[in-house]
């Protein structure tokens, strides 16, 4: 098997995966994800969908991500996986997507608008 190329985003994190066959080793910019993802928190998000299809040690995985915070940048990381599984073995598309993995999330931090304090929320008020 080839190398597999993928992308996830999640908010304004963008993850570019490189999935090719291995031992189960991930790395992130070059790290180990231990190192890049300290909270075991992120760790598990990254490696939920290989874990809901049982392939947690048959793919090596290069992860490239940038912009936004770590929560975002783990969850841009499992949309790629993901999709990267599924054009591996197109059998995992039905579980992965039944536990929404697949599912890009939309959902960004709306701007900020003139007028106001932040994006809905208006400068205080006083009569006198």
């Amino acid at each position: 098997m080839d190398i597999i190329n993928t992308t996830g985003r999640r908010k304004t994190s963008v993850a570019r995966i490189y999935m090719s066959s291995g031992k189960g080793a991930i790395t992130v910019n070059d790290r180990d994800i231990k190192d890049y993802f300290p909270s075991e928190v992120l760790q598990i998000v990254v490696k939920q969908p290989l874990v809901k299809v049982n392939e947690d040690s048959s793919y090596d995985i290069n992860i490239n991500v940038f912009g936004g915070g770590l929560k975002g940048q783990a969850e841009a990381a499992r949309l790629g996986i993901a999709r990267a599984l599924v054009e591996a073995n197109e059998e995992h598309k039905v579980p992965l997507k039944a536990e929404g993995f697949l599912t890009r999330d939309s959902r960004m931090v709306e701007r900020k608008k003139y007028g106001r304090r932040k994006a809905r929320r208006r400068f205080q008020f006083s009569k006198r």
